[in-house]
């Protein structure tokens, strides 16, 4: 399958240093997938209340995060902007998609980027999401940006298959799965394979344990407009790890 959009859990900027599956997925996934003219990645980590589209020619990267070694900080990631796409692609978001000339790419971008295309040549546009606007609106968000990613521009959302911070961190390393855990993702997994959206849309009452996985929306709703800008909705489950038993890092890919 070609995919036309990509789901990733980008889970701890750690990765970008240490060995991990998801690391490793990261890394193969771009060696051996076409190199697309550019990526517009929608970002868990640029929350803004209506649609904002990235329009630098050279946007910062933007170290959004905080304790973590310096090595994290000193990472030198910086692809060049498309602004001819971003263009395009906030027309097609219609008028009340904001432009933003300053806009950089956080870790949620660079985190996986700098994994898939460490040379940095993949021009980025950065988009927003709307964390109070659920998955309907940014399923329609992609839908309208199924045009450029027909002709190649690749849409990426980045967020995470679950986000419970506060079970995270109570966490060891080494826990086992949670089953409320697993039980999300393969429904998350199966739903999405066979093709309902309507499912998928109406997740927080369908999904098992939607709400323990995702007491906020903002890391799931990047996944909605992955699923929404992909030509024919079919998907497949790329990659699957959890983190700490409890912050799943599954990968999706949509044609």
């Amino acid at each position: 399958m070609d995919f036309t959009t990509l789901f990733l859990s980008h889970g701890s900027p750690m990765m970008v240093l240490e060995d991990t599956p998801t690391r490793r997925f990261l890394m193969e996934l771009g060696r051996t997938m076409p190199k697309p003219p550019a990526v517009i990645a929608v970002s868990a980590h640029w929350q803004t209340p209506e649609p904002v589209v990235g329009f630098a020619a050279w946007p910062d990267k933007i170290n959004d995060i905080y304790g973590f070694p310096p090595e994290l900080y000193q990472l030198d990631y910086a692809p060049c902007g498309a602004p001819e796409v971003a263009a395009r692609a906030a027309g097609r978001l219609g008028e009340t998609c904001r432009r933003d000339p300053g806009a950089g790419i956080d870790h949620s971008i660079w985190s996986v980027m700098s994994l898939m295309w460490p040379e940095a040549d993949v021009p980025v546009v950065p988009l927003s999401v709307q964390p109070r606007a659920g998955a309907a609106h940014h399923y329609f968000l992609g839908r309208r940006l199924a045009p450029l990613a027909a002709e190649g521009v690749l849409v990426i959302g980045s967020g995470a298959a679950t986000h419970n911070l506060e079970d995270y961190y109570r966490r060891k390393v080494e826990a086992e799965v949670e089953p409320e855990v697993a039980e999300f993702t393969d429904w998350l997994a199966a739903t999405a394979e066979r093709g309902d959206v309507a499912a998928l849309l109406d997740y927080r009452a369908r999904a098992p344990h939607a709400e323990r996985n995702h007491p906020t929306e903002e890391h799931i709703l990047p996944f909605f407009v992955a699923l929404g800008a992909a030509a024919h909705g079919e998907a497949r489950r790329l990659h699957r790890d959890v983190d700490s038993g409890v912050l799943a890092m599954d990968a999706f890919g949509f044609r």
